[in-house]
């Protein structure tokens, strides 16, 4: 089967989907001038890939275990597949009506910020975990590349979560990020969710905090605005507590049996609207905060 034939299957299955490496599927078709077209009884497997017919033909994308559970064999294939793995790219195997027909390779090529940000997380003492369902040669390869401490590699969606929860379990604080519908469950049992607002809607639904941009070194700021926001609402606290201990006394007349002195309602109106005017003036210093 020649590659734009192959191009047009496997573009024509992931048109509908969302996922990142649906996008980039059909986004290289289009480069190639391949129109995908609508597929017919159309099955997604969680974790594994998709199925379906192509103009009569019956369609298999997916990794080795989606392979594997329709009995395809891919020996002739994995040899390449495992070279490209080890290169940091993601391998799909394609199958049609019944046989293997080819391989596609994504390769997510890695922003230049990311190894910065690493860098920075891992300065101020974190540790660096990537949680995947791609191939473990793939993600290993990335990994090293990066520096990141662990991987955690070819797990189903709910197994995500799992792992977040064996983290907790240990004694961590999660903070998990992500940007596809497979990592919903994972971004909701982290303490820290931290959705890409360049992924998917659910992804932003079940976290708490969304990344505009999508870039990893919002990471690092949002951690650097939380600790001047922290600091700052201590120093409020202070503020309040301090007008408070010494106003509120003064106008219940504490001073009076000893001096003579009474808190005038102007002057307590006064000093109170001066509390909040610091507070809020100290507030907006948080404008001023460089994050990066």
């Amino acid at each position: 089967m020649n590659g734009d034939r192959l191009l047009l299957l496997a573009a024509s299955m992931e048109k509908a989907s969302e996922h990142p490496l649906a996008a980039a599927i059909v986004a290289g078709a289009g480069e190639r001038g391949v129109r995908p077209v609508d597929p017919a009884g159309f099955d997604s497997h969680t974790g594994k890939g998709v199925s379906g017919t192509v103009e009569g033909v019956r369609v298999l994308l997916g990794n080795p275990k989606l392979m594997k559970d329709f009995a395809i064999d891919t020996a002739a294939l994995d040899d390449r597949a495992e070279a490209m793995r080890k290169e940091g790219q993601t391998v799909m195997f394609i199958a049609a009506d019944g046989r293997l027909a080819g391989l596609l390779a994504v390769s997510d090529p890695i922003k230049k910020t990311t190894p910065a940000a690493i860098r920075e997380l891992h300065d101020e003492g974190l540790r660096v975990v990537m949680l995947t369902g791609d191939n473990r040669a793939t993600a290993e390869a990335v990994a090293a590349r990066l520096g990141i401490d662990q991987v955690v590699a070819e797990v189903l969606p709910h197994e995500k979560a799992d792992a977040v929860k064996k983290f907790q379990q240990e004694g961590s604080v999660v903070a998990m990020a992500g940007d596809g519908i497979n990592d919903a469950p994972a971004l909701a049992q982290a303490q820290v969710g931290i959705a890409m607002g360049t992924g998917a809607d659910v992804a932003m639904e079940s976290a708490g905090i969304t990344l505009v941009k999508g870039d990893l070194i919002g990471i690092v700021r949002a951690r650097k605005l939380s600790r001047a926001t922290m600091a700052n609402i201590k120093q409020n606290l202070f503020f309040a507590f301090i007008y408070n201990s010494l106003g509120v006394p003064v106008a219940a007349g504490v001073l009076y049996p000893l001096l003579g002195i009474l808190l005038s309602p102007i002057i307590a109106a006064a000093a109170m609207s001066l509390s909040s005017v610091s507070v809020v003036g100290n507030a907006l210093r948080l404008r001023r905060v460089r994050i990066g």
